[in-house]
């Protein structure tokens, strides 16, 4: 629409009432990848950079069936101390929480 119109770039885009450089994002993308690289992307990233990993969360979870009378926090710093890998309290509540086991506080 604002290559085939008669009016100036800025003033096709005011009328249509899109930011300049919105329209030149959206240009750009649909120059490198055509009509699909303009579909919605999900806002979020792919991958969580502080996510404790998953092979933590399993080690996390054996250690608090080995030591089922520990508190989260107890469990935390024995934990840390034994892998040396950090972890709060609360991470391994949500942690055993997610596993349907969360000790009592």
């Amino acid at each position: 629409m604002v290559e085939g119109s008669h009016l100036p770039t800025k003033r096709t885009l005011d009328k249509l009432g899109i930011p300049r450089t919105t329209f030149y994002r959206w240009y750009d993308r649909y120059l490198a990848g055509g009509p699909e690289a303009l579909e919605d992307r999900s806002p979020k990233p792919s991958r969580v950079w502080n996510r404790i990993p998953e092979p933590v969360r399993e080690k996390i979870k054996d250690l608090a069936l080995l030591e089922s009378d520990l508190s989260p926090r107890e469990l935390a710093v024995q934990f840390t101390d034994a892998e040396k890998y950090f972890v709060s309290e609360a991470s391994v509540y949500r942690i055993l929480k997610a596993y349907g086991n969360p000790p009592e506080i």
